[in-house]
């Protein structure tokens, strides 16, 4: 039992700082008013961001396979973490469209990004409050 008391504390750790990407993230959005500063720093994250998911995806798929049960909120954080991956990569392609001369793109993209980065912090919060109310 041991075993899956690691692996459960593993995943936890992973989802706080998947949680702190996304903080930062926002934070880098609210607070960079360069936007090819702003890129530079969204596209260094971006690889991390991903890594982290999918070390929260790896971990949770050891405890959903060492509990040997399917319940309701492991089938809730399987498509939220497909979610996550997903609006991420959307907003990773619209950045990297965006010439440094298109100021318009740039706050389109700002005001994006901000509603983008609220959204993943509010999922993985909601999912967290499902999970621990299941």
């Amino acid at each position: 039992m041991e075993l899956m008391g690691s692996a459960v504390t593993t995943h936890v750790y992973a989802i706080y700082v998947f949680l702190l990407i996304m903080f930062f993230n926002l934070y880098s959005v609210l607070s960079v008013n360069e936007h090819i500063k702003l890129a530079k720093r969204l596209k260094f994250m971006t690889p991390i961001y991903h890594l982290s998911n999918a070390i929260v995806m790896y971990t949770g798929a050891i405890v959903a396979a060492y509990a040997n049960t399917f319940s309701i909120t492991i089938a809730l954080m399987i498509p939220t973490s497909i979610f996550l991956m997903v609006i991420e990569i959307k907003r990773y392609k619209k950045m990297r469209v965006i010439k440094s001369a298109d100021t318009k793109l740039q706050e389109e993209f700002r005001a994006y990004a901000k509603k983008i980065y609220t959204i993943e912090i509010a999922v993985l919060i909601l999912v967290y409050v499902i999970s621990k109310v299941f």
